[in-house]
């Protein structure tokens, strides 16, 4: 099961809009970050390690707003750091909604029953919280104990609350085929979210543990074996069936990171969410006057290992408005 119908509907009107007006490069989702603060230090994130005069800083709302407005995306992820440590975010969350942009708001959720009565449901809005594994496993990944249960508290709030809940899942080269059947059991069974997002972590080069990423073909494997036995149509997973064969070792795609790009305080980040090559001022200069030839595996070794849906995702969903038999496959 991959996005709601609506949502789906509109993404792919908007994709063939853009394609009969012979557009080559345009962003499906950005991914904002508006500080890199956090209040967690885990091992396999590369975000938090920037000096104290970064991470002090906060994107004003009119900047964030402006940058979304000028790329005309119809989706956006607000990341970080932790989002919800910035003063404003519930204002820039609903300039977004008033947009009619489709909002996910990332967090590790141990801020949100206090800033929960800020934001109101809406079928634009979708809290999105990080779970890494059930109790130990996740609260090993972010190097803090108590953390998965603060979470899943508040995931029970949100959705007694009446609001869209998504989890997003990273998995490490620790994880075994049971360990993602059982977090991705609990979290679409017991805890009833709405879809959840799955991802091999990245291997970023400033993340403190570099021993637990990925290769292509350990990732593969994983997934085949998780998915086995019906469990991958069973599961409310938010991605295209394209990009889930893509995980599985089924299909093969390349990198479009221009379509999921990243803007942070520093401007849009070059080429992509999970690597810094530099910073444009606009959308337009990122996707004109970067090299994207000169990226994705077999380009770069920095991307020998990569198969985060923030480069692929977007490859899989143009394949799938692109064919008539994988736009049917999924929608069912």
């Amino acid at each position: 099961m991959g996005m709601p119908i609506r949502q789906s509907l509109r993404i792919g009107g908007y994709i063939l809009r853009n394609k009969l007006l012979r557009k080559k490069r345009f962003p499906l989702l950005v991914e904002l970050e508006p500080l890199f603060a956090c209040n967690l230090s885990c091992a396999g994130c590369g975000k938090i390690q920037h000096p104290a005069s970064v991470l002090k800083q906060r994107m004003p709302v009119e900047q964030a707003v402006s940058a979304i407005r000028e790329c005309g995306a119809p989706m956006v992820s607000i990341a970080g750091g932790e989002p919800l440590m910035h003063p404003r975010i519930a204002e820039l969350t609903e300039a977004l909604v008033k947009m009619r942009k489709y909002v996910f708001l990332c967090t590790n959720a141990l801020l949100l029953p206090r800033k929960i009565d800020r934001f109101a449901p809406s079928r634009y809005f979708t809290w999105v919280v990080h779970i890494d594994g059930l109790r130990e496993r996740h609260d090993a990944s972010v190097c803090k104990d108590g953390v998965f249960d603060q979470a899943v508290a508040a995931v029970r709030e949100c959705r007694r609350r009446g609001f869209r809940v998504t989890t997003n899942t990273t998995f490490f080269n620790t994880d075994t085929p049971q360990t993602v059947i059982d977090v991705l059991d609990y979290l679409n069974d017991d805890l009833g979210v709405d879809q959840m997002m799955i991802s091999p972590g990245y291997a970023y080069e400033r993340a403190p543990d570099q021993d637990h990423f990925l290769g292509v073909r350990e990732t593969r494997e994983l997934f085949a074996k998780a998915f086995a036995g019906g469990n991958r149509k069973r599961w409310r997973l938010n991605h295209s069936p394209l990009f889930l064969d893509f995980l599985e070792g089924k299909a093969d795609f390349g990198c479009t990171a221009w379509a999921i790009p990243s803007y942070s305080i520093f401007g849009w980040q070059r080429p992509c969410y999970l690597m810094s090559d530099g910073y444009a001022a606009t959308y337009r200069e990122l996707v004109e006057e970067t090299d994207w030839d000169s990226y994705g595996r077999g380009r770069d070794d920095r991307c020998a290992n990569c198969m985060a849906h923030c480069g692929y995702e977007p490859t899989a969903v143009f394949a799938t408005v692109g064919s008539l038999r994988q736009s049917l496959r999924a929608l069912g």
